[in-house]
């Protein structure tokens, strides 16, 4: 027959268990804090949260009624001796209907840089209507000493907003990107080859 358990041994296992469970919810949060990031810019893509653009693979089978003005911005960051600027400040533009524009860009410094762009759309809400078909955005920028480079952005404005309670009464959107010096090193063979 087994002996009854004392209260040290009861003890033991109770703060065994403990441990374990404690364990298990710090591994579980270490686990939560890794995927915040990347599952925080699958919900802002899908939803449009923040102003966050959608990709879209096609133009727009549809055309809508609404015309609004769509502003460009343009900004670097200080540690980027780049010029950046939208070719034109702004265009009218009707739903559905599929605009290019294009983005200059320059290296002001002599030696070879890299950016990457963030971009966001105001109002916060235009964000799930406004669609890119293609954007420099998505990729970093290489730019040799003083080279200058004419980047392309692809959109259309959802129809579908012309539905929405709180975009019905906009007439203007503005997509607007700043550029960030990339943290990836540039080295010789990620370097351009020479012409």
């Amino acid at each position: 027959m087994n002996a009854p358990l004392t209260n040290d041994k009861k003890l033991q296992r109770r703060n065994g268990r403990v441990a374990v469970i404690v364990m298990g919810v710090v591994a579980g949060m270490v686990g939560l804090s890794y995927a915040s990031v990347p599952l925080y810019e699958i919900f802002c893509r899908m939803t449009g949260f923040g102003g966050t653009p959608q990709i879209a693979k096609t133009e727009s089978a549809l055309r809508g009624e609404k015309v609004l003005s769509v502003r460009f911005d343009a900004n670097i960051a200080s540690d980027l001796p780049w010029s950046f600027e939208p070719d034109v400040p702004a265009i009218k533009l009707r739903t559905g209907e599929t605009a290019t524009i294009f983005y200059k860009v320059k290296n002001k410094s002599d030696h070879e840089t890299i950016g990457i762009a963030s971009y966001n759309v105001a109002p916060e809400r235009a964000g799930m209507f406004f669609n890119k078909i293609s954007c420099f955005c998505f990729s970093e920028q290489r730019l040799g000493p003083g080279e200058t480079m004419d980047m392309p952005v692809v959109f259309y404005l959802d129809p579908a907003l012309e539905k929405d309670e709180i975009m019905k009464l906009q007439d203007q959107v503005t997509l607007s990107y700043t550029f960030y010096a990339s943290r990836t090193p540039v080295t010789a063979s990620r370097a351009k080859p020479a012409l």
